[in-house]
């Protein structure tokens, strides 16, 4: 009796994922990357990606100096690398970034200039997985 209730339980449970996931793809847009994402799933994707960053590097502060020349040096830097899809000024628009998803971040955004210098060299070294961040690190 009591296996029987266990192979029913499971029959229901395969019906329900399979019939939700068909309802989902059948709905038109629904993993289009045109969409916007809502306030809860960018807020869910980055508590999961600091928890995902390990914790030494939580602590990292930047070791480079602050100086005219090194501030020279890292805009240069910024507008070579990153600002195809960041933009000079970090909004994230440009004629890519828009059309990413999630979308390029503003980088000006207070929930990511509280970011720990650490947990930024992390994203950049290693990239951030399913997005259009690619791993700017070497080994």
């Amino acid at each position: 009796m009591l296996r029987r209730i266990k192979i029913f339980s499971i029959v229901v449970l395969i019906l329900l994922v399979g019939s939700t996931l068909a309802a989902l793809w059948l709905l038109p847009g629904t993993f289009s990357a045109k969409a916007t994402p809502p306030e809860w799933e960018v807020k869910a994707a980055r508590f999961i990606r600091h928890l995902a960053t390990p914790s030494h590097f939580l602590k990292i502060s930047n070791p480079v100096r602050f100086s005219p020349e090194n501030l020279a040096q890292a805009r240069h830097h910024f507008a070579d690398h990153c600002a195809t899809c960041h933009a000079n000024d970090g909004s994230g628009k440009t004629h890519m970034g828009p059309n990413f998803y999630p979308p390029v971040p503003d980088l000006r955004d207070p929930a990511i200039q509280a970011m720990a210098d650490g947990e930024l060299f992390y994203i950049i070294h290693y990239g951030i997985r399913f997005t259009g961040m690619p791993a700017w690190g070497k080994g």
